[in-house]
């Protein structure tokens, strides 16, 4: 990855920090799905420099997915997004400023730049899916008793929910509407490696430069 653009989330009264995330990475995905090959891949990856795993959480503390577990516990995606490509002409054509043109006011988008040589190190941005979230689990639910998913997610209470420490961010469904939990889980490597990104900027597999 030779290129990015930085994007800020600014501090503002008017919406909590939670609620903006939902909406800027709604635009984003937007966008990353118009730029998908016909195997869903993509050519630009996401970072969160200020990635914090299990530290305090600045979502509102009402919020219940995190008071039932003690909001200490979860980590936070901090402030800032990245968009890695390896080409400037990719960044550019994302048009990053296009898909937040309605957030203007809420989010301040860099112009593209290099990769500075001096790197932390690499690191991979992963959706995580635990085999606990009761979204998950109410979507299996929904389907094997042919309900709709918003009356399984009332109506299943599963008997154990591993607390988890992964940041998230709250979207909804193109498809079918519903929203969900986005949780995605940093890893640390020392080396770069090379892979596919998904329409979520996410993998498994590839990295993306730590700085």
């Amino acid at each position: 990855m030779n290129y990015y653009l930085e994007i800020t989330l600014l501090s503002n009264p008017d919406i909590n920090l939670s609620s903006l995330w939902s909406k800027v990475y709604q635009q984003i995905h937007l966008g990353l799905v118009e730029m998908q090959d016909n195997q869903g891949r993509v050519p630009i990856g996401v970072a969160f420099p200020e990635y914090v795993q299990g530290g305090r959480s600045r979502l509102p503390a009402d919020d219940d997915t995190r008071t039932s577990q003690g909001i200490d516990k979860y980590g936070v995606l901090g402030g800032k997004l990245r968009l890695f490509a390896e080409h400037e002409a990719t960044l550019s054509q994302f048009n990053a400023s296009h898909w937040l043109a309605r957030l203007s006011d809420y989010v301040h988008c860099t112009s593209i730049r290099p990769v500075p040589e001096k790197l932390v190190g690499y690191a991979t941005y992963q959706r995580e899916q635990p085999k606990a979230s009761k979204e998950r689990l109410a979507r299996r639910y929904a389907k094997r008793h042919k309900l709709s998913y918003d009356t399984a997610l009332t109506c299943y209470q599963p008997m154990t929910q591993k607390p988890l420490t992964t940041p998230f961010i709250r979207l909804e469904s193109l498809s079918g509407g519903q929203r969900f939990c986005l949780w995605i889980k940093k890893t640390e490597v020392e080396r770069p490696s090379n892979g596919d990104f998904g329409s979520y900027g996410l993998s498994a597999v590839a990295t993306v430069p730590d700085f």
